[in-house]
């Protein structure tokens, strides 16, 4: 029988409690869209998502350049319509893993993890890309519960066809990468330090080492250090696959 994910995730938002009532009151938007353009890697489009009224909102005109359609024409039954087949198994089931992770949450925790997976769309001209799907709650009432959204293009980042699921804990909570979702609730280590962290996103933007070493105020030696430890632990041979990799794993 083929899966109809409009419907299917109806079934499964609607599992989602009506009795809480938080805002996240620090998100802002245009904020959010100014840190996009300056940090953000590889082409995306953005977009609020009515988890409730399983409606999506505001979404970005960046959209055309990524898939080839335009904004008016995404919904969240088009966007069932143009996922890959092999995809959609996976994306129900981490449906029903975040909701059953958020629903043991309430205030002001909900607010405190970034969810992320991924999935292939089809484009306009018939190729299918793979998408970082990245989300964070910042609304969640009796009547709405809206997530900020980022769709962001890694096909060049990630090959294998097994998609992943990760919630990325932050203010302290722990983090959860490459999760099973029959077993959700097993907390991993962070792979990287904060420093290196930092250093992949620099990476990422294209600095070299002299680069970052001045915009972190260390030596260059030590960027070299940070740099020759991520490929000994990703057992990489060049930064463009220490980059790939984390993607892949949700570690950046």
């Amino acid at each position: 029988m083929e899966l109809d994910m409009y419907n299917e995730l109806q079934k499964i938002w609607g599992t989602i409690p009506i009795d809480e009532n938080a805002k996240n009151e620090d998100f802002d938007l245009q904020l959010q869209k100014k840190i996009l353009d300056v940090f953000h890697v590889g082409d995306y489009y953005y977009f609020t998502m009515n988890v409730r009224k399983s409606l999506m909102e505001n979404v970005s005109s960046e959209v055309e350049k990524v898939l080839g359609y335009p904004s008016e024409k995404i919904t969240l039954a088009f966007l069932g319509s143009i996922m890959h087949p092999d995809d959609l198994p996976y994306f129900l089931n981490f449906e029903v893993a975040i909701t059953n992770f958020f629903n043991g949450m309430s205030g002001a925790k909900l607010f405190r993890y970034k969810v992320q997976y991924d999935f292939r769309l089809k484009k306009a001209n018939g190729e299918y890309i793979r998408l970082l799907n990245q989300f964070v709650i910042i609304e969640h009432d009796e009547e709405n519960v809206r997530t900020f959204v980022i769709n962001t293009d890694i096909s060049h980042l990630k090959k294998e066809t097994k998609p992943l699921l990760s919630f990325i804990g932050m203010e302290g909570e722990p983090s959860y990468y490459n999760v099973d979702v029959q077993n959700i609730f097993k907390p991993t280590k962070p792979f990287f330090t904060n420093r290196e962290k930092d250093i992949l996103r620099a990476l990422a933007k294209g600095m070299n080492s002299v680069e970052i070493s001045e915009a972190f105020c260390i030596s260059k030696h030590t960027v070299d250090s940070h740099r020759k430890n991520m490929l000994q632990k990703t057992n990489a041979k060049s930064t463009s696959e220490i980059l790939g990799i984390a993607y892949n794993n949700g570690w950046v």
